[in-house]
């Protein structure tokens, strides 16, 4: 039994409670907030305080690569960037912060793009944004905006990730410096992206390459004296190692780049839903999406569409980026021995960058691996190691038999529903496939670039652009029992745009929701500095009481 404590003396639970009530309130507010930091520390990945004991020097850029590459000894060796340190932004210590910022304001260069709408084999069209070297010189080397046949100046083809066009900040940033190196620059946006319409039955999909193997065709043999280079980011970088895996030494490009590809589709999504923070980047991703396409994304779909199978065959000098600390394409998803494997590949990963931020110095002004990129291909252009240019003709390529790499047909509903159709047969064929392509020739005219062809060519391609074209309301049904259906080519402009007006709300919401993780994930930093700033303003508010002590 408990000894009883002696009258007129009181227990020492009873002195602690005493002790902390004369404590002043401000002690408690102080103490509450330095938890708050440490949790949100460690639960936004923040890395400030190891940034400050290596004296902020940043960490070194990891390579890895074949013991015999010869892409390594005599160009990634010479590569200044690839061989030193990134240390990010002080105020950017942190992936989610680097992302908020990118997605925010992101601090792009101002200039100005020009469009080429360029019309693909099934009807699609995609809008191509160019920047000339003359378009960023001062006007030193303008040449009107016309690049000529026999043009030897390099051609850097970028492909956007999920969702993101040729106005997204990372690829401005890209963009700009490889055309200040007086490079040629042309981004290729996705289907239904970049303010242009859809105007065939397919969508763009995480393993569609058919788009990016016309372009890359139509840029060679139209330029076949200009050395093309390819850089893809996020999901175009899986889009271009898959398309480089699959064409292998076939194909044109000189050299590549991939920037934070998620590599295995399967083992990314199943991370991105294991933590709360990733849940929050879900949501993002998927508000940013259900305008575009409902469409049920399964295991099969993530393993056909991964480029993690292709890497093997990829016969072109590639440098792919990743960090360590991506909270959207994570480290687990990485092929470290299948790019060890491949003696055209340099796979350089980095502790901290975030996913696609990389943000450097003290204004955030620069981007780290748009620098370690540029660097890259000059070193390649310079050397003897680019790709082989082989003339192929795109006849001679047959795409993989898989419904998935053919993206599957749609079907619009008035209030902008997109559901999945059966594909069509071979038998069927495609409408205006066996339309001749004509010759399609870039002019400038009034700042812009143009398509004109013959005139066969352009009605078609007039008609494709006003008005999508027909679908079956009613997949698997004989011609004859839809010929009542309301397939009229109004119905189908009008629910697409009602689909594309709903694309745009939802993106809206995708980067308030960015925002606020940015505002919620920074407040306890803030509101501690502010503290600690207004503290002396502060006294006439509180109560001497308070203030005590």
């Amino acid at each position: 039994m408990a000894n009883p404590v002696p009258e007129g003396e009181v227990p020492v639970t009873g002195l602690l409670i005493m002790a902390a009530s004369m404590m002043p309130a401000y002690v408690y507010v102080v103490a509450v907030l330095l938890l708050l930091v440490v949790i949100m520390y460690g639960f936004l990945e923040f890395h400030f305080i190891g940034d400050l004991f290596r004296g902020f020097r940043g960490d070194r850029v990891n390579l890895t690569f074949d013991p015999s590459s010869m892409i390594y000894e005599n160009v990634v060796s010479k590569c200044r960037v690839l061989q030193g340190r990134y240390l990010a932004t002080l105020w950017l210590s942190s992936p989610h912060l680097q992302i908020a910022f990118l997605t925010l304001y992101g601090r792009p260069p101002v200039f100005t793009y020009r469009r080429q709408l360029f019309s693909v084999s099934d009807g699609g069209t995609i809008a191509l944004d160019w920047l000339l070297a003359s378009d960023v010189s001062g006007g030193s080397l303008d040449n009107g905006g016309i690049i000529s046949k026999e043009d030897i100046t390099p051609i850097v083809i970028v492909v956007p990730g999920l969702t993101s066009d040729s106005s997204s900040a990372y690829v401005k940033h890209l963009a700009y410096k490889i055309a200040k190196r007086g490079w040629n620059v042309v981004i290729e946006n996705h289907r239904g992206l970049g303010g242009v319409s859809i105007t065939s039955d397919y969508f763009y999909n995480a393993g569609w390459t058919e788009d990016i193997r016309e372009v890359v065709n139509h840029l060679h043999q139209k330029y076949s004296m200009a050395p093309i280079f390819a850089v893809g980011t996020s999901i175009g970088a899986n889009i271009l190692v898959k398309y480089l895996g699959e064409e292998g030494e076939k194909t044109p490009v000189a050299g590549a780049a991939s920037i934070c590809s998620p590599w295995d589709l399967v083992v990314c999504d199943r991370f991105i839903n294991r933590r709360l923070v990733q849940r929050f980047y879900d949501r993002a991703l998927t508000i940013g999406l259900k305008g575009y396409a409902q469409l049920y994304t399964v295991d099969t779909y993530y393993r056909r569409c991964s480029s993690v199978s292709y890497v093997g065959n990829v016969s072109v000098p590639l440098l792919c980026i990743s960090a360590l600390d991506d909270p959207v394409c994570t480290k687990e998803a990485i092929p470290w021995d299948e790019c060890r494997a491949n003696k055209n590949i340099i796979l350089a990963t980095t502790v901290h960058g975030g996913h696609l931020g990389y943000f450097e110095g003290i204004t955030a002004s620069s981007v780290w691996w748009a620098r370690a990129v540029d660097e890259f291909l000059s070193v390649l252009h310079s050397s003897p190691y680019m790709h082989g240019q082989k003339m192929e003709s795109p006849d001679l390529y047959t795409p993989l038999d898989s419904s998935i790499d053919k993206s599957p047909y749609i079907n619009l509903t008035k209030d902008g529903l997109v559901t999945a159709m059966r594909s069509r047969t071979e038998d069927e064929g495609i409408a205006g496939e066996d339309d001749e392509q004509g010759d399609i020739e870039a002019e400038a005219v009034s700042g812009a670039i143009v398509i004109t062809a013959s005139e066969e060519h352009c009605a078609r391609t007039n008609t494709a652009l006003d008005t999508p074209p027909l679908m079956s309301l009613h997949p698997g049904l004989p011609e004859a029992e839809n010929a009542g259906a309301p397939t009229s080519k109004d119905a189908s402009a009008t629910s697409m745009k009602t689909c594309l007006k709903q694309l745009s709300r939802q993106s809206q919401k995708s980067l308030w929701l960015l925002a606020y993780i940015a505002i919620v994930s920074s407040w306890p930093l803030v509101g501690s500095a502010l503290l600690f700033v207004f503290r002396s303003k502060l006294k006439g508010v509180f109560p001497r009481s308070v203030r005590r002590g």
